[in-house]
């Protein structure tokens, strides 16, 4: 069309030279207001079409901080015990929200704030890598939910996203992965962070705007992610800054805090020490009275049990332990892992609060809105007695006493990826049943949430009362700045927004009416709505596989008079049980929730989702390329395999990795080091790893280098036992009992590479990545396949052609 376009001009124009035609001919669009004549002397321009849109005048820059698994009882501006400086100063300038809530889980929540549109009407029903292939849970935001940061990109506004981000499928968080989901095409202009549910806070899966990147100095010299993204947050508004300050900027800041792994510098977790000894139930009874005395939560408000599900229907592993069945060391333990959370939220406070600084050091402050929110309630994945390794989780294997107390000195640093027990979860949602994941609780949903704007809300250190919810967000700063949600965004049909605004909050007195009606609840099988002061909740547990949704027993609380849904009134009012059953009905067909899923984390992780390669039963792999996520690379989960590197040694002391994926938490390698081949798996982080070491030096010259695990069955939990063997061309140099793991060996990240170990290293039996030296690795092969390979060199050979 364009070059029909071109040609229908340039004979126009020639029909003119001849006088065949007059000027009207060349007429432009009709938004041109200028004057076109053959001679551009003769010509006059108009910009006015072709100018960038700029922003209404006088809007704010917006600074959105969404922290991670943080309730409302954890932090001191709801009563809490972890001093955010940053977060009481913000308070202190504006409006505490006492009733704002959130879809229980990460990718959801985010998904609401980025769309303003219910989680399930944009395919996430959970977190990405739980997605399934219905409408409601496909984990792909489609274009007809135009994103808050598209709508701000398109009316004037500089956009960034730092930090988490956790809406982008698990199939294409890949270098070579389809980018349609990435920050930069979902409307924003610069992206610095990681993808996914969570990443190590010393070695994290770094992304810059639509490619991957190694971090920029290691731990050994001071390096931590909340830093990195504070300085990258302050290095980005000055450079937009210096060339378009009239440019207002939304930026979306996501640290990792307090998601696990919990991680932090010695001296902030050193600060609570002793802080947590009385132990969960004496927290919950003192944050209680803290939180009645400052008003976020009314006077009278009752406390509810720390276990709430009968056992017939609870899951065991959101079960808590009584403080007072625990011996000594259990108590040190789990003191010591409250404290090391508590220091991982107040140090990224005070990195946070350095973009803040760097805001009012500018004169930018003043009028910039910063919101400070949590995704969820806060988390309960550490089970019952907390975790080392937060992975054990998601590979179905228990935690026990034992693997943590020896870590206890370690807690925050390298060598542990933690989380806290189920009871400091609770506490730290306190006075509300259950946290994280349990949807129907408000354990799970009811969050902080701050929002100052000096130049736009008088309010000062105020209270709000009015019910809400994170799919108000997006409404709220749209009616803000004087933008209209558009029926179609280039070109496609828009889903209306789901939520409605807050902003008249703004202006409203504490206890003023809601302007909200209704909000369901749903996530990992568990249900709930809320309408006009009353809510629904099914007893249903998360994650528990237990299916048999029809037999869930509905509870009904008055949450208008009863804020911590302590009082069931189910069998009191059923006509009102009945009513809010049907709305239920109402909601879950028009945002497409169904088919509730609450399978066990296991069973979720290991379920097959398709991506742009169809899997295979052998991989070749090339030395040095960007490393292969866990999703797109060879599975060997619960089966035999077999790794063939192909190598040419040129140096007598060559040595490093051959193949490598997971981390020190776990993961396998094969490597090369003091002339011997070794092949490592590390099972879960727990000690010692699991070392083959063979009995012949490896010797200068072309080789096939391998290992082979046969796989002869499982165990208790899952994991494949079997015989691991060890070979150099052909003939075994080691072997011996092996076991694997049944599930991921990261949640997210730490994808396999060749020649070297990327992030964080699955052995300590080399330094940082062990980058292969001292030759070639010509390829490396992963076969999954059931035959049996009699000669490694002709396999080798026919892996490079197939």
């Amino acid at each position: 069309m364009a070059s029909l376009t071109l040609r229908l001009r340039t004979l126009a124009m020639a029909m003119l030279a001849a006088g065949a035609v007059s000027l009207p001919a060349l007429a432009a669009s009709p938004e041109f207001k200028g004057k076109i004549a053959v001679d551009i002397r003769d010509s006059v321009p108009d910009w006015s079409s072709y100018m960038n849109k700029k922003a209404p005048a006088g809007a704010p820059n917006i600074l959105l901080f969404l922290y991670d698994d943080v309730g409302q009882a954890a932090v001191t501006p709801y009563g809490g015990a972890i001093h955010m400086p940053m977060l009481e100063r913000l308070a202190a300038n504006g409006l505490t929200y006492t009733q704002w809530h959130t879809a229980a889980l990460s990718s959801p929540t985010r998904a609401t704030l980025m769309t303003g549109r219910n989680h399930h009407l944009v395919g996430s029903a959970a977190i990405t890598e739980a997605t399934i292939g219905f409408p409601g849970g496909n984990g792909r935001i489609p274009d007809a939910a135009v994103t808050l940061a598209q709508l701000l990109q398109a009316n004037g506004y500089a956009t960034f996203m730092l930090g988490k981000n956790h809406n982008v499928p698990a199939g294409d968080v890949a270098e070579g992965g389809a980018r349609d989901q990435w920050p930069l095409q979902k409307g924003f202009d610069r992206f610095y962070g990681f993808f996914g549910g969570e990443t190590s806070q010393y070695y994290p899966d770094l992304v810059e705007d639509n490619h991957f990147i190694p971090q920029p100095y290691t731990p050994a010299q001071g390096y931590h992610l909340s830093k990195d993204l504070a300085d990258h947050a302050i290095k980005m508004i000055q450079d937009q800054k210096s060339t378009n300050p009239s440019k207002p900027f939304f930026m979306w800041m996501n640290p990792g805090a307090g998601h696990a792994p919990h991680q932090a510098p010695e001296a902030w977790i050193a600060k609570y020490k002793g802080k947590f000894d009385a132990g969960y139930e004496a927290y919950r009874d003192w944050t209680l009275q803290r939180a009645t005395a400052k008003g976020t939560l009314p006077a009278g408000t009752k406390l509810t049990p720390l276990n709430p599900l009968d056992p017939a229907i609870d899951n065991p592993i959101d079960r808590v332990r009584p403080w007072n069945s625990l011996t000594a060391e259990e108590k040190k333990l789990f003191a010591r892992m409250a404290e090391t959370w508590a220091g991982f939220l107040e140090y990224t406070d005070s990195q946070m609060e350095r973009v803040v600084d760097y805001l009012k050091q500018t004169g930018q402050l003043e009028n910039t809105m910063i919101i400070w929110a949590s995704d969820n309630g806060s988390s309960g994945e550490g089970s019952p007695n907390g975790s080392a390794n937060e992975n054990k989780f998601f590979n179905g294997y228990p935690d026990s006493v034992a693997d943590n107390v020896k870590f206890l000195n370690q807690l925050g640093g390298l060598d542990t990826y933690q989380h806290m027990p189920t009871g400091w979860a609770a506490a730290f949602s306190t006075p509300y049943k259950m946290f994280k994941r349990y949807a129907q609780f408000a354990g799970g949903t009811e969050v902080p949430m701050v929002i100052s704007w000096p130049k736009g809300i008088k309010a000062r250190g105020e209270l709000r009362n009015q019910y809400h919810h994170s799919v108000d967000l997006v409404p709220t700063i749209l009616e803000t700045l004087g933008i209209a949600m558009p029926a179609q965004f280039r070109g496609v049909d828009q889903i209306p927004l789901s939520g409605v605004s807050m902003k008249y909050s703004f202006d409203a007195k504490p206890d003023d009416p809601t302007h909200k009606h209704r909000q369901y609840y749903t996530m990992l099988g568990t249900r709930g709505l809320w309408q006009d002061g009353w809510k629904l909740s099914a007893l249903h547990a998360p994650t528990s596989g237990k299916g048999h949704f029809e037999q869930d027993a509905w509870e009904l609380y008055h949450v208008d008079v009863d804020r911590s849904e302590s009082t069931d009134l189910a069998a009191k009012y059923p006509e009102k049980v009945r009513e809010l059953a049907r709305a239920y009905e109402e909601e879950a067909v028009a945002n497409q929730i169904y088919p509730l899923d609450d399978r066990k984390p296991l069973d979720i992780v290991m379920t097959p989702r398709p991506t742009d390669e169809t899997p295979k039963a052998r991989y070749v792999y090339l030395p040095f390329t960007a490393q292969v996520p866990e999703p797109m690379a060879v599975d060997i989960r619960g089966r035999s395999y077999k790794i063939i590197a192909k190598v040419d040694l040129t140096d007598a002391n060559a040595s490093g990795v051959l193949l490598a994926h997971g981390t020190r938490f776990g993961g396998h390698t094969l490597f090369i080091k003091d002339h011997r081949l070794h092949y490592v798996y590390n099972f879960l982080g727990l000690a010692p790893d699991q070392d083959y070491v063979s009995d012949i030096a490896v010797t200068p010259g072309k080789h096939t280098l391998g290992m082979a695990f046969d796989r002869e069955g499982s165990g208790k939990f899952r994991e494949s036992l079997g015989t691991m063997t060890l070979f150099i061309d052909g003939q075994v140099v080691a072997k011996g009992a092996m076991r694997t793991q049944a599930g991921r060996f990261t949640l997210s990240g730490d994808g396999l590479s060749v020649g070297y170990d990327y992030g964080d290293g699955v052995s300590s039996q080399y330094a940082g990545e062990g980058r292969f030296a001292g030759g070639t690795i010509e390829s490396v092969l992963v076969s999954t396949e059931a035959k049996q390979y009699l000669d490694l060199k002709i396999e080798a050979e026919r892996a490079l052609h197939d």
